[in-house]
């Protein structure tokens, strides 16, 4: 799937094939802030004027290339949690494994963007560092990067949810739903405050 062009990757999703599809986006926008995040870092390393965050950017490098890798593999295993998904609806109604089976690949369907969240709450603090640590050359980038960031995270949300709704374990569903949502308000916070700090100061 990270292997595709973007114009393949969007002509697919135009389509209606049923991957790559909103999971799939969702963690290329958190691959894309991740992305944003590794470039400010480069921007300001080795920068007389942001001298005392050296080590912090050197870090902030190092796990901003990590989870873009990260999250463009969550684009693959995303797609590939729903072959199961999709093979499940296909067994006749009348199958007595059915329902074990379909619960199964439930399950496996929710995890995928249910990573891409926990993903997103790493890259979330990145962003919130670089608001402070970042060169002011490149604040704006910061803006986008907690937007996408935001984005991929309530996006992902949605396919947790729309797979926990129909798992017949209702007290697995609603732990996860919990877990998905305590984690996105987390983040939700961060890059909104992120956000607004970054047009304070770009207001002219």
């Amino acid at each position: 799937m990270k292997n595709k062009t973007i114009v393949t990757f969007t002509d697919e999703l135009c389509s209606n094939a049923p991957v790559p599809g909103g999971g799939g986006a969702s963690a290329l926008m958190g691959a894309v802030s991740a992305a944003l995040c590794s470039m400010v870092g480069e921007l300001t390393t080795g920068k007389k004027k942001y001298a005392e965050y050296q080590i912090d950017i050197e870090r902030i490098l190092g796990d901003a290339k990590y989870l873009n890798s990260e999250m463009l593999d969550l684009m693959q295993k995303d797609a590939d949690a729903f072959e199961p998904l999709a093979k499940a609806y296909g067994i006749p109604k009348e199958d007595p494994e059915r329902d074990d089976i379909l619960e199964a690949a439930l399950v496996v369907a929710a995890q995928a963007p249910f990573d891409i969240v926990m993903k997103c709450k790493e890259v979330a603090a990145l962003v919130d560092e670089l608001v402070t640590k970042g060169s002011r050359l490149a604040i704006s980038d910061v803006g986008v990067a907690a937007a996408a960031c935001r984005a991929a995270a309530t996006g992902a949300a949605m396919n947790v949810y729309i797979n926990t709704k129909l798992m017949k374990n209702r007290e697995y569903a609603a732990k996860l739903n919990e877990d998905t949502n305590r984690a996105v308000d987390e983040i939700v916070t961060i890059c909104d405050n992120a956000y607004k700090e970054v047009y304070k100061g770009l207001e002219s």
